[in-house]
């Protein structure tokens, strides 16, 4: 393990489904920080702050710190506040969302014709009136579209459900409009986030993941060492029909350490 000095490490299918560890992923964290890698936690769910999340890990028995976790939302946060500091922001999200966004200073609105920026990403209560809102708040055309992560379907703990993606592709869809920007892995804004976060050259840095288009392709994009795990949304047949190949294929993340 000498070639390697960090670890990205997805969480939802990878280290978690719901809200108990995956079989052997705590024991392989703990040897891959044995080892000396520096690990991350970076996450295209957006729902939690990094210490909700880093609580969220910790319960499953897989240590963590809010230093330790990035995710979709805190990048989001952090593109908007560059790129739309002053804005009026129509949210189509959930409260952890929300949470981020204010802790940056950002500005909220509830009113679909005051909003300078609309914001989709996953809700769980998604309405047929949240469309509507997003809808009219685009009409102008001159109001932005940014998406939290693309993530259509995302592991849950029984099985797996729809993810931001499709939400945004739902608002997109209706307002016949293009996102600006759809954050998360394999954004450009969440690789330079997670190597700053990780403070170690993509060339001696792993990822390990279950999704080609984001996990695996956030990896590749950067010039890390790539791992897709067959325990979250991607099976061996979904990976034949990807235009992405990782470096390594596991059954999962308690093989990483055998790998490498």
């Amino acid at each position: 393990m000498t070639r390697f000095d960090g670890v990205v490490l997805d969480v939802d299918g990878t280290v978690l489904r719901g809200e108990r560890a995956l079989p052997g992923a705590p024991a392989a964290v703990r040897s891959l920080r044995d080892a000396g890698l520096a690990t991350l936690f970076v996450t295209n769910n957006p729902t939690r702050t990094p210490e909700a999340y880093a609580d969220r890990l910790t319960r499953a028995g897989v240590d963590a710190t809010a230093d330790q976790v990035l995710t979709s939302g805190a990048v989001t946060a952090d593109y908007l506040a560059e790129r739309h500091g002053g804005a009026r922001l129509f949210v189509v999200g959930e409260d952890g969302l929300r949470e981020q966004l204010r802790e940056r200073g950002l500005r909220l609105t509830d009113d679909p014709d005051a909003a300078d920026v609309v914001v989709a990403s996953i809700d769980r209560e998604f309405h047929y009136d949240d469309l509507r809102d997003a809808f009219w708040a685009l009409s102008g055309g001159d109001v932005p579209l940014v998406g939290t992560d693309p993530d259509r379907v995302v592991p849950a703990a029984e099985r797996d459900v729809p993810g931001s993606g499709a939400i945004v592709n739902a608002v997109a869809d209706v307002a016949d409009c293009e996102p600006e920007a759809v954050l998360g892995k394999p954004h450009p804004a969440t690789r330079g986030a997670a190597l700053d976060q990780l403070g170690v050259p993509a060339e001696r840095c792993l990822v390990v993941g279950d999704r080609p288009d984001t996990d695996i392709r956030f990896g590749a994009d950067a010039g890390m060492t790539t791992v897709l795990v067959l325990s979250g949304v991607t099976d061996r047949a979904a990976l034949a029909r990807s235009e992405v190949e990782p470096d390594h294929v596991v059954d999962s993340l308690a093989a990483v350490p055998e790998l490498l």
